[in-house]
């Protein structure tokens, strides 16, 4: 479970430094849009720029948690089998436990 804990946390992280890319867009964009005509725009360029690597940073931990949630399903999965398999052989053997009383 602290794996569990440690991906809902990371992706709390990644979803909140998604959340302020438009406090460190706004600005930017509104000084690039006004600038259009100049060439200080080149300078709001790089600041917009800037912000790409908080958004790619962003869709790694998302693509990383996805990947590891889906090798806990996977796990999930395979202990769900098991468990039927399991309750499928005690069915079995109280079905024969049952016949042997009777016989």
């Amino acid at each position: 479970m602290s794996d569990l804990k440690k991906d809902a946390e990371a992706l709390h992280k990644a979803a909140a430094a998604l959340g302020k890319v438009d406090d460190h867009t706004r600005k930017p964009l509104h000084d690039f849009k006004a600038a259009s005509q100049d060439l200080s725009a080149f300078g709001v360029l790089g600041s917009l720029m800037s912000a790409k690597d908080d958004i790619q940073d962003g869709m790694e931990t998302i693509a990383r948690l996805t990947k590891d949630l889906h090798k806990e399903w996977e796990a999930e999965a395979k202990f769900m089998d098991d468990v039927s398999d399991a309750f499928d052989l005690l069915d079995i053997l109280l079905t024969a436990a049952a016949r042997a009383k009777k016989g």
